[in-house]
C-alpha cells in the first residue's frame, strides 16, 4: 500500500518544503525562520562542536518556533560523535532525523519507539529499496542537482523510478530553486523537496558576507564537482583557488583510498581535512576559498532575510 501522503500532511506543514541541512550554514536562526514562515529546516549535528551547544540549539529552536525540527546525522564510521547526537537527538524529541552517508538501522530502531519519524538521503533504487525494509519513513532523493554530495541520476530518472518502485513517499533533493522547479519534482511524484543552496546567501546565515556574495555573483555553470573535499564527489563553486589546487585526489590520495585496509581511515581523515578547509572558507576571507554550493544558486540574486527566499519560492 503506497503511502501518497504530501509532506505537508508527514510533517504539518504549510509548504511541503525542508530547509536542507547545509554543514556548517545552517543553524538555529535559521531553522526558527523556516519555521515560523511555514516550512521545515534542519541542521546537521555536525555542525555543533559539543554536545551542550548542540542540545541549546534543539533547545532554542522549540522555544522560539512553533513547527517541526529536523537533524541530519552523517550515519558511517567517519562520523564518531553518531552515537551521542543520536541519543541526544531522541532525547530531546527532535520531529524528524535525515540520515546521510551509511546505514540508517540504528537511527530507525532507536527512533521508531519514540515516533520520531526518519527520512533517509539515498542516490539509487537499490539503498532506497533497503532503507524502505529497515522501516525508514521516507527516502530523500539525492539527484546530480544536488548540492554538496550529489547524487548520478537526474531528477527526471530518479523521482519517478523510486515512487514506482518503493511504498514510502519521495522527497526530492536538488535542483529546486524557485517556484516552478518545485512544481515540476513534484509533477514527478514527489511529496516535496529540500531545498538549501538558495538559503546561504540568507541574512540569518552566519557564513562571511563573501561566501554569500559570492552565491549571488556565481551561477549553475560555476558548479563543479570535486573530490578534493571529503573523499566523495561534492560540487563547490570554482573560484580561481578550486581552479588551482583542482578538483580530483592526487595519485597517492586516489590510491590510498583503494586500499582495503587503509580506506577507511584515509577517508575519515580526508574528510577532517577537507571539513576544517570548507570551515576556514565559510566563516572568513581568506584566498583559499573552498565554498559548497549547489546549481540553484543560479535564483540568488540577492541576499535577503529567509521569510522573501520561502515566499519568492511558494508563491
Amino acid at each position: 500500500m503506497k503511502d501518497k501522503r504530501l509532506l505537508t500532511e508527514i510533517l504539518g506543514i504549510e509548504f511541503p518544503i525542508i530547509m536542507a541541512p547545509m554543514f556548517l550554514v545552517s543553524n538555529s536562526k535559521m531553522l526558527i525562520a523556516a519555521s515560523n514562515n511555514g516550512i521545515t529546516g534542519a541542521v546537521p549535528a555536525l555542525n555543533y562542536r559539543t554536545d551542550e551547544e548542540f542540545r541549546a540549539a534543539i533547545k532554542e529552536v522549540r522555544a522560539k518556533s512553533t513547527g517541526p525540527m529536523g537533524v541530519n546525522l552523517i550515519v558511517n564510521k567517519s562520523n564518531p560523535k553518531m552515537e551521542q547526537q543520536l541519543k541526544t537527538s531522541v532525547e530531546l524529541g527532535v520531529d524528524y532525523i535525515i540520515t546521510s552517508l551509511g546505514s540508517p538501522a540504528e537511527v530507525i530502531k532507536q527512533c521508531k519507539a519514540k515516533g520520531i519519524k526518519v527520512f533517509c538521503d539515498v542516490v539509487d533504487l537499490k539503498f532506497a529499496k533497503k532503507v524502505e525494509q529497515l522501516g525508514a519513513d521516507a527516502v530523500i532523493a539525492v539527484n546530480k542537482e544536488a548540492g554538496g554530495h550529489a547524487g548520478p541520476m537526474s531528477r527526471e530518472e530518479l523521482i519517478p523510478l523510486l515512487v514506482e518502485e518503493c511504498n514510502i513517499p519521495v522527497i526530492s533533493a536538488g535542483g529546486v530553486g524557485n517556484k516552478a522547479e518545485l512544481d515540476h519534482v513534484l509533477s514527478l511524484g514527489a511529496c516535496g523537496a529540500s531545498v538549501g543552496s538558495i538559503f546561504i546567501a540568507s541574512e540569518e546565515s552566519d557564513v562571511s558576507d563573501e561566501y554569500k556574495q559570492a552565491c549571488v555573483d556565481y551561477g549553475a555553470k560555476d558548479i563543479v564537482l570535486s573530490t578534493k573535499v571529503s573523499g566523495s564527489p561534492c560540487t563547490v563553486i570554482n573560484t580561481p583557488y578550486v581552479q588551482k589546487i583542482g578538483t580530483k585526489q592526487n595519485w597517492l590520495e586516489a590510491m590510498l583510498s583503494k586500499n582495503k585496509r587503509l580506506k577507511k581511515w584515509v577517508k575519515m581523515l580526508t574528510f577532517v581535512k577537507g571539513m576544517k578547509s570548507l570551515e576556514k572558507s565559510a566563516f572568513s576571507a581568506t584566498y583559499k576559498t573552498v565554498w559548497c554550493a549547489g546549481p540553484t544558486i543560479e535564483h540568488v540574486k540577492s541576499i535577503r532575510p529567509i521569510s522573501e527566499i520561502i515566499n519568492a519560492l511558494v508563491k
